[in-house]
């Protein structure tokens, strides 16, 4: 009987898990500028940037170019030959 009583006796309550606040501890610090003035340095900024990225794809389609015609050229050398070799067992 001491034994079945040890077992139904009550276990303490749990702690109740900590609320959660409705607003974050560390809000989004506020920029200087707002999104709506009109920053000039911001847009030159974007405009040296945007040209930037514009020679830099103007310089990757020239490889790419330079590369297709190379590969071009060398797949009309093996059909050559190919047809060459072709003929002379013939």
């Amino acid at each position: 009987m001491a034994e079945e009583e040890k077992r139904t006796s009550p276990e303490p309550p749990l702690p109740s898990p900590p609320e959660s606040s409705p607003q974050p501890k560390d809000p989004p610090p506020e920029s200087s500028t707002s999104p709506t003035t009109f920053d000039p340095s911001r847009m030159i900024g974007i405009i040296k940037r945007k040209a930037l990225i514009k020679d830099l794809a103007a310089a990757y389609h020239a490889e790419c170019l330079a590369l297709c015609r190379e590969l071009l050229e060398l797949q009309k050398r093996k059909d050559e030959l190919t047809t060459r070799s072709g003929q002379e067992v013939a």
